[in-house]
């Protein structure tokens, strides 16, 4: 339906348009009835809807929902159209509980292991993130339901998440951390954004202009509307200014009547106010004219796809001896609680009431056609080593075939609103796997966990497949993988460290009582590991399969480019097994020789592609300006340096067989204006000022010789060579280095030189 927005805030009164910025209750907007604004619900995702029966009531219970694997497993497949599906069933389901916005995508980036909401987001990557999250956005809204990207932005720990202050460098901020939002809100654009509870660089995200505005509006061109975190609200009126439109829940009626005396004592001007409830409006009437009203979806073929797509998610770690996939005759000991108990979801405000649940046992007694024995093995209730139920377990294994052990973290171990302060799965569990692997050596470990655990249990068994939270489906999913009815095809999203202290974060997670220091910077995840030549436990895109695969080709469309252009990488992979799979192809992008600080290598593209036994496949990858970009602080934007990029691709971060160079050549200048500090290499690196920029370098080197021949005789070798070094260093120095008695060079002749370059280039 068309509407006048502008002419209905006209007809609006000053509290009409204020009682708009907050709730009506807990999930709802409020509705002016008088000029047909109606009233949209919201509730909690991002995996599945968590609606309350009756949304004005808190205490009424959660209607039952298709509880899919959670984030940290969705990223795992690696798979743009899966995410896409399973965001389309939850756009149907929303539509068929009268929901106009799902709370989600949840894109923040994994920065350290402990955070214990980590389960919710997809990868320590923020091109993955961003890529997951954009699909997931697509298959949402596709249906007519809004989505709320959250927590915008750097959260990622919750200690101390209302009043943590985290401080990150302009740089590392829009590298990783702002980068995870992009895709979600340019290509998805998403219907909102979620700002998180915690401080950024000082100022609070519901009242952080530098992010509301400046980024997310501004330089994003987001249309839709800010809201906050569930209770994020630091200072309403200045919020408001910022760029943050809703406040949620309602809390009553003070906050709206701030808004209204800030309007009238001129501390607020009323425009500001218009633009908020128009962003608002258009929300809502989005919301509401998409309404599906009668729809219904089919819960069984929600299951299936739950299933299917659990077990799309689930990586398979270790598989010594091929062990698996089990076969059908092999009698099974089945070991573990979470066998028939499974844990298939995080903690929090996504806990969601399933359509149904499969457990494993169960999954494995419809499979298996020999012997399957069950023992508990350990309780649920506590972390005590129960003598009885270890000695149940290796009784049950040493007369089967093979042992499968369920293990990982319990509800206790990891949830929102708290963080893990170790790796470790219960001592009760490590104590069982290596009593039942020493009486049993075919043993599997099957893992459900939000996130990355230590093992030092490994050696000590054959087969590890990671299934993290998959869902209401875990159970049935995990056989499906087990006896071979579907080959392994994810891969780490994440990378497992061996020890704690190997982590990036480690000496600044989660910080004091008032701040957290970012001081890995851009090295998170794989990057950190990389760039330290540390061996982590699994590595970042590690995933094995039942079958193999060779990259057999690599061809690029051309070797230079300017950056205002794009390259086509095209690769060959051939399924080399005897088994249909699926391979993550990962492309990576390694600068050679970058005049800032860049990790070795970024993941900058990837695709899965399906395989016969025996069949090849091409795929093809366009990479433009951001896949050889940094961010410019200076410029505050994206710059793609001129030199050499080595273009990685294989199956993993560690194993990249085919490789292929580029030449870049930048069109645009990496400062605003020539300074006595720009620097000789930026002049060098641009058309129109490198013959001057390398007669001044020339001239100034020239004169360092000189002033070295002074005292040639009583130099010695190593003088000689720390000479040569700062004459290798001179293209690093600014324009300042050719003034006064060193240069040679007067301060009226260097702000000639410095005005004629500044003319060159139109500045």
């Amino acid at each position: 339906m068309n509407r006048n927005i502008q002419e209905i805030i006209t007809q609006m009164t000053l509290e009409e348009k204020a009682s708009l910025c907050s709730g009506l209750n807990m999930w709802q907007t409020k509705p002016v009835e008088r000029l047909g604004i109606p009233s949209i619900s919201m509730t909690d995702g991002p995996h599945g809807l968590r609606k309350q029966g009756d949304l004005a009531d808190m205490s009424s219970k959660t209607v039952p929902s298709t509880c899919f694997p959670s984030g940290a497993g969705l990223a795992s497949s690696w798979d743009r159209q899966l995410i896409q599906e399973v965001g389309k069933a939850l756009g149907e389901e929303c539509q068929a509980e009268d929901v106009q916005i799902i709370l989600g995508p949840a894109v923040n980036i994994k920065r350290s292991p402990l955070c214990g909401r980590n389960f919710e987001y997809f990868s320590e990557d923020p091109y993955l993130s961003s890529e997951m999250g954009t699909h997931h956005v697509y298959g949402v809204q596709g249906e007519g339901v809004g989505t709320s990207v959250k927590h915008f932005a750097v959260n990622n720990q919750e200690t101390l998440r209302n009043s943590i202050n985290a401080v990150v460098d302009e740089r590392t901020l829009h590298e990783i951390y702002l980068r995870s939002f992009e895709g979600p809100i340019t290509a998805g654009d998403a219907w909102t954004v979620m700002c998180a509870y915690n401080l950024v660089n000082g100022e609070f995200c519901s009242e952080n202009e530098d992010l509301l505005t400046d980024v997310l509006k501004e330089r994003w061109g987001h249309q839709g509307l800010v809201m906050t975190d569930w209770g994020a609200i630091n200072e309403r009126v200045k919020g408001l200014k910022a760029g943050l439109e809703l406040e949620m829940p309602y809390v009553g009626p003070e906050h709206d009547g701030m808004i209204v005396e800030a309007v009238k004592s001129g501390e607020l001007d009323e425009s500001v106010l218009d633009r908020t409830v128009e962003r608002l409006l258009t929300v809502i009437f989005k919301g509401f004219d998409n309404k599906k009203p009668g729809f219904t979806y089919d819960q069984e073929e929600h299951h299936k796809l739950a299933r299917r797509t659990a077990a799309e998610c689930m990586v398979l770690l270790k598989n010594e001896d091929n062990l698996l996939p089990l076969g059908p005759q092999q009698s099974v000991a089945v070991i573990g609680a979470f066998a028939k108990n499974p844990r298939y979801q995080g903690g929090g405000s996504s806990h969601i009431a399933p359509t149904r649940l499969d457990a494993a046992y169960d999954a494995i007694v419809e499979m298996a056609q020999g012997k399957v024995a069950y023992a508990e093995g350990y309780s649920l209730k506590g972390d005590a080593i129960h003598e009885d139920l270890i000695a149940e377990a290796v009784e049950a294994a040493a007369g089967t075939d093979v042992a499968v052990i369920f293990a990982g973290l319990p509800d206790s171990f990891e949830s929102e609103g708290v963080d893990r302060t170790h790796l470790h799965i219960p001592g009760s569990q490590i104590e069982l796997i290596k009593r039942v692997s020493a009486v049993q050596p075919n043993t599997v470990v099957v893992l459900s966990n939000g996130s990355p655990v230590s093992m030092p249990w490994l050696s000590d068994v054959k087969a590890v497949l990671e299934g993290y939270l998959a869902g209401q489906a875990t159970g049935s999913a995990a056989a499906d993988v087990l006896y071979g009815a579907v080959n392994p095809s994810g891969k780490l999203a994440e990378t497992f460290p061996v020890t704690l202290e190997q982590t990036p974060a480690y000496l600044n997670f989660p910080g004091g009582k008032s701040e957290v220091y970012y001081g890995e910077g851009l090295f998170v995840g794989y990057r950190y590991y990389e760039a330290k030549k540390e061996q982590p436990l699994f590595s970042f895109g590690h995933g094995l399969s039942y079958t193999q695969f060779a990259y057999e080709n690599i061809s690029i469309d051309k070797d230079q480019v300017k950056d205002t252009e794009s390259a086509t990488i095209t690769v060959t992979v051939r399924n080399t097994g005897d088994r249909t799979g699926k391979e993550v192809v990962q492309l990576y992008v390694k600068p050679l020789d970058s005049t800032v600080v860049r990790p070795v290598k970024e993941l900058k593209g990837f695709e899965k592609v399906h395989l016969e036994p025996g069949e090849a496949k091409t795929v093809s990858f366009t990479l433009d300006k951001r896949a050889f970009a940094y961010y410019n602080t200076e410029i505050q934007d994206w710059f793609a340096e001129t030199g050499v990029y080595d273009v990685l691709v294989g199956g993993s971060s560690v194993d990249t067989p085919l490789s292929v160079s580029i030449n870049v050549i930048s069109t645009a200048i990496p400062f605003k204006k020539v300074t006595r500090n720009t620097k000789f290499y930026e002049l060098l690196a641009i058309p129109e000022t490198a013959p001057l920029a390398s007669e001044l370098m020339e001239l100034s080197m020239e004169r360092i010789k000189q002033m070295g021949a002074m005292f040639a005789d009583s130099m010695d070798s190593g003088l000689t060579e720390l000479f040569d070094a700062v004459v290798h260093w001179k293209k690093y120095d600014g324009l300042r280095s050719i003034g006064g008695m060193i240069g040679g060079m007067s301060e009226e002749k260097l702000t000639a030189v410095i005005d004629a370059l500044n003319q060159k280039l139109g500045l």
